[in-house]
């Protein structure tokens, strides 16, 4: 099934300002995510943050709060963005079938994010090169899981260029761009 911009959202998980400098690779995860975002925005597919336990965790980083400074953002204390009601609620009101996950940990909030999406009805695009955790084991075991359970991986560059659908696209430019 194609993955088309009218039908599709996007979600930040837990890229926070105490947790983001202990993730394996951090700087190119949050790089990557950057250009994800900057992708996304020249869809114009919304984009949605989600924070752990804000007090403990800190805000968002500032290069993706940034990006995103007027996005809707949910604190949650479940591990899983769909077990907070409010965050769920926006996903499945949007009307939109497909959410682009991308965030911190893969292991833990990203995995138990993506199977709650999966059994709401919704198909979570896990954008494996916005991902990460501490122990790039976890990370690596999780992603094996998610593909078994159906969730479908993709990178910033496969995701984007497939909602674009072609160069006739007036952000294809753009996108070109970014990826360069």
């Amino acid at each position: 099934m194609r993955i088309e911009k009218e039908n599709t959202i996007a979600i930040v998980v837990d890229a926070q300002e105490k947790l983001v400098p202990h993730i394996h690779n951090s700087k190119a995860v949050i790089e990557r995510m950057q250009t994800l975002i900057k992708g996304l925005q020249l869809l114009e597919i919304p984009i949605i943050l989600n924070e752990q336990y804000k007090k403990g965790l800190g805000a968002t980083v500032d290069p993706i709060k940034n990006l995103v400074p007027d996005a809707k953002s949910y604190e949650k204390v479940t591990f899983s963005c769909c077990q907070n009601t409010p965050a769920l609620t926006h996903i499945l009101e949007s009307g939109r079938k497909v959410v682009i996950v991308m965030g911190m940990e893969t292991h833990v909030c990203v995995m138990q994010t993506c199977t709650d999406l999966l059994a709401s009805g919704v198909r979570p695009v896990l954008v494996v090169d916005c991902v990460g955790s501490r122990n790039q084991f976890d990370h690596d075991i999780a992603i094996q899981r998610m593909i078994q359970e159906g969730v479908t991986p993709a990178t910033v560059e496969s995701i984007l260029f497939e909602l674009c659908k072609s160069s006739k696209e007036s952000a294809f430019k753009e996108i070109s761009a970014l990826i360069k």
